[in-house]
């Protein structure tokens, strides 16, 4: 009898005590999840909840040439598919995209009618991507910053870039060419790997378009191409990532872009180079000295915070 009694005391002893361990688990669980909830909360609550970046010549170097032969190849396409004369072409090609933004632009608000995607296609489809290298140096940088992360081009090689250069699941969507300027049937600006989606909003259809705001809160352009360095594309941006302008920095290498991007209440970060210029609240002459130059970044966010905002990027959803 008295064997029983012991064998009964000690069982209850080890249930009482598996209780209690998987009590402490369970608090010890719920506390991890209320410090992570509360880490976000003070996210929230930072200098800095969005960082908008542009793409070529921003999140590489203009060394690269993938410029340079963007250039030629637009010229290229001028000469054989618009015929136009040989000896206009460069001139016409600089005084257009100094004017309207890009060439593409200017030459549709000349009346040049050609289709988007065969434009695109030969102008894009044809660059040295293979001088594009992996960078695992800006991979974790860009992965160590807590605040919302969207690429903002006018550029259609979104995804090539951004996989060559190994960052196709840092950023959490992409505001490009048919974000701004949809087609009849709205569709995806590109076909971005897995963990990236395209930030469509509410952008209006082509025949709408008029410069500004409308009622219905849709960014239009009827007589032109909505695109940077234009401050209507920019505010349009805003919107679409529905962004604070007062609480999002602006990456660009474009002096013009940095320009309308203060205008349009951002802050914003001239790279490529060192000196500031009009418009520009910071200046990096590589985007990898940007924890130097800015690290109000990553003020007051603990490892923890970066590893549950980063997590979240992760599962991205097209916006819509």
């Amino acid at each position: 009898m008295e064997a029983l009694n012991l064998l009964s005391k000690l069982l209850i002893s080890f249930l009482l005590s598996t209780f209690a361990l998987n009590l402490l688990h369970f608090s010890t669980a719920s506390s991890e999840i209320f410090l992570k909830m509360d880490a976000v909360r003070r996210c929230s609550g930072a200098k800095y909840d969005c960082l908008l970046f542009d793409m070529d010549d921003t999140l590489y170097p203009m060394s690269s040439g993938i410029n340079l032969a963007c250039r030629k190849n637009i010229m290229q396409y001028m000469l054989q598919h618009l015929h136009m004369d040989e000896s206009e072409v460069p001139r016409m090609c600089l005084e257009l995209y100094k004017e309207y933004g890009t060439t593409m632009a200017g030459l549709k608000a000349l009346g040049y009618e050609f289709d988007d995607d065969e434009f695109h296609a030969y102008v894009h489809g044809r660059l040295p991507y293979d001088a594009l290298k992996p960078d695992p140096v800006l991979r974790n940088l860009l992965l160590s910053m807590p605040q919302r992360k969207i690429i903002f081009t006018d550029k259609a090689h979104v995804s090539q870039v951004l996989s060559r250069l190994g960052l196709e699941d840092c950023f959490e969507g992409i505001i490009c060419f048919e974000t701004l300027n949809p087609p009849q049937e709205p569709v995806g600006c590109i076909d971005v790997p897995v963990d990236n989606s395209v930030l469509s909003g509410d952008a209006p259809e082509p025949e709408s378009y008029s410069i500004g705001l409308t009622e219905g809160g849709s960014f239009n352009s009827k007589s032109r191409i909505l695109c940077k360095p234009s401050v209507e594309a920019i505010e349009a941006a805003i919107q679409i990532a529905n962004i604070d302008p007062k609480k999002t920095i602006f990456f660009d290498d474009s002096v013009r872009n940095i320009a309308s991007g203060k205008a349009a209440g951002l802050h914003t970060v001239i790279v490529g180079s060192s000196i500031l210029v009009p418009g520009a609240d910071h200046a990096l002459s590589s985007i990898h000295n940007i924890k130097e130059a800015l690290p109000e970044i990553w003020e007051g966010e603990g490892e923890q915070i970066g590893q549950v905002i980063q997590s979240s990027a992760v599962a991205t959803v097209a916006l819509a």
